[in-house]
């Protein structure tokens, strides 16, 4: 977050009005946001004609218009100070990219038809000579299962206890620029790829290459029934069950100094090991998925607080308003 010598040093060059001082105000999380959507939009655009892909085509350009529209009302100012704004402009930037996950199970099979399984098994085998969860298949019983699927399971509280928090009540402009724009990397980068790479994963496309069934459980059943009902099917690659966890972590570990991350921080890392065992433990995800996502993972949480910084930095200098709408009225250029 920039310093008071660094608010002293503000620019005596008037904010731009126009077009073009909207888009001075932009943020790097709007810029990524807006360009998922763009290319969301035209994935679905060349997708296999039909009704699927007309209706995804309606939904996914309604998420650009909602995003563009909605940032460019807060950036511009149109859009008074106060808690409405702060809400809003969160739920603007986050709902969207969460959305288009939804649609995936539907639009996948339309964006690209095939399916990689074969070539990321041959992958796993050239580059690190075993496959995982067939290796794994002789360690099923009925308290690996629970146990790995209680991790797997939980990935999805492990998001909603930092995302929700940070996203929504955090006042640190720093802490919450960085982790909002970490997560929305990883989700953005990670489901792009997706439409590149899709594929079921070991689970259905190796089906009769494992010899011991998972047991009946109450973990496994919730597991099975959520992916069954709520996943995209063919997001495998890179394992976002594997990255997102893996950013919390990291995340937590450089922001130990501050509270509730010093009394985290151990449980996060435990967990998320966890949670990345059990893609692989489960049959979800190959070896080269998980790589994958530690990489987009690791990378995201190096280069997000550089560009943080920089942007702090910039409105800062330029007295422009803050990274992200605060809930209470703020003057321009405030640190």
């Amino acid at each position: 977050m920039p310093s008071s010598s660094d608010a002293a040093v503000l620019s005596d060059r008037p904010v731009r009005g126009g077009f073009a001082g909207v888009l001075e105000r932009f943020a790097p999380q709007d810029w990524l946001v807006l360009g998922y959507l763009v290319c969301v939009n035209v994935a679905v655009l060349r997708g296999v004609p039909g009704h699927v892909r007309d209706t995804g085509l309606l939904h996914v350009a309604l998420l650009f218009i909602w995003v563009a529209v909605g940032v460019s009302l807060v950036r511009s100012g149109v859009v008074r100070d106060g808690w409405l704004k702060a809400f809003a402009y969160r739920w603007t930037i986050y709902g969207p990219v969460q959305l288009t996950y939804f649609f995936f199970r539907d639009l996948l099979p339309v964006i690209n038809p095939g399916s990689f399984d074969l070539e990321l098994h041959e992958l796993d085998l050239a580059l690190f000579g075993v496959e995982p969860a067939m290796f794994l298949d002789r360690f099923v019983n009925s308290t690996t299962t629970e146990w790995f699927a209680f991790f797997y399971f939980g990935y999805f509280f492990v998001l909603a206890l930092h995302v929700i928090p940070i996203l929504f009540f955090s006042a640190n402009q720093r802490v919450l620029g960085e982790f909002a724009l970490g997560m929305l990397a990883v989700v953005c980068l990670g489901q792009t790829i997706y439409m590149l790479v899709p594929g079921f994963g070991p689970f259905r496309a190796m089906a009769d290459s494992f010899h011991h069934p998972f047991p009946e459980g109450a973990w496994i059943e919730a597991v099975i029934g959520a992916v069954a009902s709520g996943g995209a099917l063919k997001d495998i690659f890179p394992s976002l069950h594997t990255a997102l966890p893996a950013f919390i972590a990291l995340f937590s570990f450089k922001n130990r100094s501050l509270s509730p991350f010093r009394y985290t921080w151990p449980l996060v890392i435990f967990a998320s090991l966890n949670i990345i065992v059990a893609t692989l433990f489960l049959r979800w995800h190959y070896l080269i998925d998980v790589v994958a996502g530690l990489f987009l993972a690791c990378t995201t949480a190096w280069l997000t607080p550089g560009i943080i910084e920089r942007d702090l930095l910039r409105r800062a200098r330029l007295g422009l308003d803050p990274l992200w709408p605060e809930y209470g009225c703020r003057s321009r250029g405030d640190a």
